[in-house]
């Protein structure tokens, strides 16, 4: 009963989701309750593909528009001989609740809309008998390559055009005699093959159809759709996730503890470091305390000086412009930094940093005032000193009379406070004054009385002194004190310098 269908045009309709389809019945199974139609429509645009099947349960509609005469069973098939003309007289299907079908006769007009196929004219109006297989027959899902080709219009005009009314209702399209003129025939219906009747003339309107878009009046709807269904109050986020930097910790196991170090008795006066970190300080006292033990602990003034020679001179490098100045084409543009020092421990850390600024090619004048009596410490970093390009001087005379890139201070010591009043000492304070250029004081004791050079930048070491403003701004280098050396004087410490051995400090 089935294969009296094949060779009829139907359209099916398959709903808002997929359109309505139009074409010859090619094949039915009734099996798989599939149907088949061969050059089919799709919304009135030919589509690209030869040939689409479509599952039952799917149609909402067939329509017979046309059924095959006596003798037109056996040449459905040639597709490229038959067309289809204009519309004559349809027939509905539809599909009842007891599974049973029912014919509907339906008149249709001679001009048809552009998303019918045009059907042929002399068709007899009657009754047609459809089974429940035939009326379960369906559309099937058109797959996405298809249903994406299918949707885009043509607007090419047939090359080859001719009346449809013209012919035999009944009268296949005649061949073309010969290879030549068929293959002609064939790439014109490929390339031409869409009926449409007029082209667009007029530009689409983007922005009118952009203008049609509100997008507040949309976000304010979803607003309200989450306020009603309650998806805030369930834990839903309504704002941005945080975005972290490329030297952020994304997972923590814990909270951030940002004191770490606590010292007996308090802290007169604490600081931070950038990642917030508080560094407390300590007294002179206790700061001398530590440096004793750890010096009983195997860390002696050799290594506590070569240590802190090198930490300021990294940080006398950087503070001279780094490899921006220091680097083989500005050889001409050589730095030049005047080193004041004194005849103590302090003075020999000035000495040590000299002698590494010596080695990274960084012009260094040294003045040390004429002693005596020299500590061991001062002259074992002078005769290493005496190795280098650096020039050493014992008058302040000899000093530039030009501004210097930098001027290091390393005169001052608590334990030697009556230095202060060597008139040395105060011609050198005097030259430091009137140079113009910046000054780094290296591990800078604590005065009560604020004189002597104004620092533009202090070095501290270990932990920091309660510095006042005379010092600038503060750093704090790492030279080397065990943990367990911090615990043994009563301090709880846990390194703050991260992979740094100088790190700056800001007033807390």
């Amino acid at each position: 009963m089935a294969m009296d269908w094949l060779g009829s045009i139907v359209s099916i309709n398959c709903g808002d989701s997929l359109g309505v389809y139009q074409g010859r019945v090619s094949a039915v199974d009734q099996v798989s309750q599939t149907i088949s139609l061969t050059r089919p429509f799709h919304n009135g645009v030919k589509c690209l593909v030869p040939e689409v099947t479509f599952r039952a349960g799917d149609i909402t509609e067939l329509k017979i528009l046309e059924i095959p005469g006596p003798g037109d069973n056996q040449q459905f098939g040639d597709l490229h001989q038959t067309e289809l003309g204009p519309s004559g007289v349809g027939y509905q299907v539809g599909i009842s609740q007891n599974g049973t079908g029912k014919v509907v006769k339906k008149p249709t007009s001679s001009s048809s809309t552009p998303q019918n196929i045009p059907k042929r004219t002399d068709v007899k109006s009657q009754d047609v008998a459809v089974s429940p297989q035939q009326q379960q027959c369906s559309k099937s899902y058109v797959d996405r390559h298809m249903e994406s080709l299918s949707q885009s219009k043509s607007f090419r005009r047939r090359h080859n055009s001719w009346s449809s009314s013209s012919r035999h209702p009944n009268q296949a399209t005649p061949k073309k005699s010969g290879l030549k003129n068929g293959q002609m025939k064939n790439k014109d219906d490929e390339c031409f093959g869409d009926d449409i009747e007029e082209i667009p003339d007029t530009d689409f309107d983007f922005e009118g159809n952009l203008a049609l878009f509100d997008k507040a009046a949309v976000f304010e709807e979803i607003d309200t759709y989450e306020r009603r269904s309650g998806a805030r109050s369930r834990g839903v986020p309504n704002e941005r996730p945080a975005r972290y930097r490329h030297d952020e910790n994304i997972l923590e196991s814990g909270p951030i503890v940002y004191r770490r170090i606590t010292v007996p008795h308090g802290a007169s006066k604490e600081f931070c470091t950038d990642s917030g970190l508080v560094v407390p300080s300590v007294s002179y006292e206790l700061h001398k305390k530590l440096l004793s033990v750890a010096e009983k602990h195997g860390l002696t003034l050799e290594r506590r000086l070569e240590m802190t020679g090198v930490c300021a001179s990294q940080m006398a490098l950087t503070l001279l412009g780094g490899p921006n100045r220091l680097n083989p084409k500005n050889v001409h543009q050589r730095p030049t930094v005047a080193l004041l020092c004194g005849p103590h421990v302090k003075g020999a850390q000035g000495i040590s940093c000299g002698r590494h600024l010596a080695n990274h090619d960084v012009q260094v004048i040294l003045f040390l005032p004429n002693f005596v009596k020299m500590l061991e410490s001062i002259t074992n970093e002078l005769s290493l000193f005496s190795k280098t390009q650096g020039q050493q001087v014992s008058s302040l005379r000899d000093l530039p009379t030009s501004p210097v890139d930098l001027v290091i201070n390393c005169l001052d010591c608590p334990e030697n406070a009556f230095l202060r009043d060597q008139p040395w000492y105060k011609a050198a304070v005097a030259w430091a004054n009137q140079n113009r250029a910046p000054v780094l004081s290296i591990d800078p004791p604590v005065h009560e009385v604020e004189q002597g050079i104004n620092a533009k930048w202090s070095l501290a070491l270990g932990l920091p002194l309660p510095l006042g403003e005379h010092a600038g701004r503060v750093y704090l280098c790492d030279i080397g004190i065990p943990q367990q050396v911090f615990q043994e004087v009563g301090i709880n410490y846990h390194s703050p310098f991260g992979c740094k051995f100088v790190i700056p400090l800001h007033s807390a």
